[in-house]
């Protein structure tokens, strides 16, 4: 048995699994509400990693939940509880599972999944520093000339994605989303992702860290539109360190970049070839994945995360 705040890589639960992603869970509670669990699974250029990361999956789960919460009464969203005490006693067939709960598990209400990332970027990096250095253009849509890397955008750009199982997502013009989901739906898809986008990052701006870019998942419900899935995460969001910000060049990340920086030198060395599966992580580069993922949590809540004392 799993104990708490142990990793997780796969959850066991007594519930219909729905999906398994690479890094959640999906469970069916009942006609109304889903489980989503968040393991400790990691993956970088589109490889999951034999290792879980400790922590990984509260620090998503938990930070999302930080956020939801300060949108209460903006944004409607998916969450009914993070706490695993509650929900235990809201889906009593989870009775004796709580070490695989805490942390990591969110009770949600039901959507139906827009099929479509909404991205925000408020920075010129990533796919889109990609395209543009190619091609002077985001989606196939123009911008400026002479922007550099890492360049913030003014006003932020919506650059909504296709969502993919497999593979990167596909940046698509506006025009491509409201085929998708008519002009209406288009409009209030943005207007939500932009409000979400700078709500969140005026708070981490306060704290020290630029949002770069960040994406987000809607559903629809019949009450409208939800926000769902994870918010303004290091696995959603780009977090930079404000003092370190240099226009003209990549910059440091609170995320995973210990890991991509290991994988880039087993792939220079010729000791990978970039397919799955992964090379066997040490447990140093395991380590500093985690303190970075709970170093982000820190800097946004002000707060140091103890699952112990979730449980």
């Amino acid at each position: 048995m799993t104990a708490a705040g142990a990793p997780l890589a796969t959850s066991d639960l007594p519930l219909p699994l729905l999906h398994r992603g690479k890094v959640r869970d999906v469970y069916a509670v009942d006609a109304d509400r889903l489980l989503l669990v968040a393991t400790d699974r990691v993956s970088a250029f589109d490889v999951v990693m034999r290792e879980a990361i400790p922590h990984k999956g509260a620090v998503l789960t938990q930070l999302t939940a930080w956020w939801l919460r300060r949108l209460e009464g903006e944004v409607a969203h998916h969450m009914l509880s993070a706490d695993a005490a509650e929900i235990e006693r809201e889906v009593p067939a989870l009775a004796g599972r709580r070490a695989q709960l805490v942390g990591r598990a969110m009770l949600c209400r039901r959507a139906a999944v827009v099929p479509i990332e909404c991205v925000v970027r408020g920075y010129l990096a990533g796919s889109a520093w990609k395209e543009y250095r190619r091609h002077g253009t985001l989606a196939g849509e123009r911008l400026p000339a002479g922007l550099r890397e890492s360049e913030r955008l003014d006003p932020p750009l919506f650059s909504p994605a296709t969502k993919a199982e497999q593979g990167h997502d596909e940046n698509i013009p506006l025009s491509r989303l409201q085929e998708v989901v008519g002009a209406e739906r288009a409009e209030e898809l943005e207007r939500l992702a932009r409000l979400v986008y700078e709500r969140g990052r005026a708070i981490a701006a306060e704290r020290g860290i630029i949002i770069a870019d960040t994406k987000f998942e809607f559903g629809r419900d019949e009450s409208g539109i939800l926000l769902i899935d994870e918010v303004l995460t290091p696995d959603s969001s780009r977090f930079w360190p404000a003092d370190r910000y240099q226009p003209g060049r990549g910059q440091p990340s609170f995320d995973k970049q210990p890991l991509r920086d290991y994988l880039d030198g087993e792939r220079r060395a010729g000791r990978w070839n970039g397919d799955a599966p992964a090379p066997r992580l040490p447990d140093t580069v395991v380590r500093a994945t985690s303190d970075r993922y709970l170093e982000a949590y820190r800097l946004i809540t002000g707060e140091t995360l103890d699952v112990g004392a979730l449980a």
